[in-house]
């Protein structure tokens, strides 16, 4: 009996990290880079984004080009920045920013994701990213993306554990991002900002439920919809307004 439940906990605990051992796995390397430079491609801008699951604030894109010798950065340990520590991103940030070609980030606000949804506001901040580069690039590498842009362009899935140019994109605007919310932890206390970045984490939940949203909260995301009281107003007048039509509609048919 205790190695069947033995067995089961183990196959829970895969289960549940199974993706992160994975892209642990992956190399990071300039072989994306370097293929499209094969077939004549030069100016080549990685573009990645974070924040995309944040309950709070905005989605933050980069788009970074990089020199064509990279070996410094992969000695460095780029990857994606999720798997980096805080240390590990801020120094990478300074040697990216000292040896990039061109840098762009951008931003759209939770104002927007609420009103777009948060694929399109991904996209936008993007898109956003790459019309700010000082250079205009011959080739995209996206991490799992396409956009709406001329550009020629190659969607790579988990590209910021690929892909140089598309890690090195995911630090700068996780970098850029973890900031922003430090600053507004300041602004906005209570809800422990500077911890989770927006996330929704046990302690966010629960702060959200003692204090309710404020202004930078995404609203039509489910946890903070569910204690913002705006909401609850909303549904109470939408649901009287269809009872209340029902029941002319009832009464319509009595004549």
């Amino acid at each position: 009996m205790a190695s069947v439940t033995s067995i089961r906990v183990s196959k829970t605990v895969t289960a549940a990290t199974a993706k992160q051992r994975m892209l642990k796995q992956l190399v990071c390397s300039d072989a994306p880079e370097q293929a499209l430079r094969y077939h004549g491609f030069r100016i080549i801008a990685g573009v990645d984004e974070v924040g995309r699951g944040a309950l709070f604030g905005p989605v933050v894109a980069a788009a970074v080009i990089l020199p064509e010798r990279l070996s410094g950065l992969a000695r460095a340990g780029l990857k994606d920045s999720k798997q980096l520590t805080r240390e590990e991103r801020e120094k990478l940030d300074r040697r990216i920013r000292r040896m990039a070609l061109a840098i762009s980030v951008a931003e759209v606000d939770a104002e927007t994701i609420d009103r777009v949804n948060i694929y399109q506001a991904t996209r936008m901040a993007m898109l956003a990213a790459v019309q700010g580069l000082s250079m205009e690039p011959d080739h995209l590498l996206i991490d799992a993306m396409r956009l709406d842009h001329p550009c020629r362009q190659t969607k790579l899935i988990y590209g910021d554990s690929l892909s140089l140019s598309i890690a090195a994109a995911s630090v700068i605007a996780k970098v850029h991002r973890d900031a922003m919310m430090r600053a507004f932890d300041l602004v906005h206390p209570g809800y422990g900002l500077a911890s989770h970045k927006g996330y929704g984490t046990p302690a966010h939940r629960r702060a959200l439920v003692a204090q309710g949203p404020c202004a930078l909260h995404r609203r039509t995301f489910a946890p903070v919809r569910a204690v913002d009281p705006d909401a609850v107003l909303e549904e109470q007048v939408l649901s009287d307004f269809l009872f209340e039509d029902a029941d002319l509609e009832e009464g319509a048919a009595w004549d």
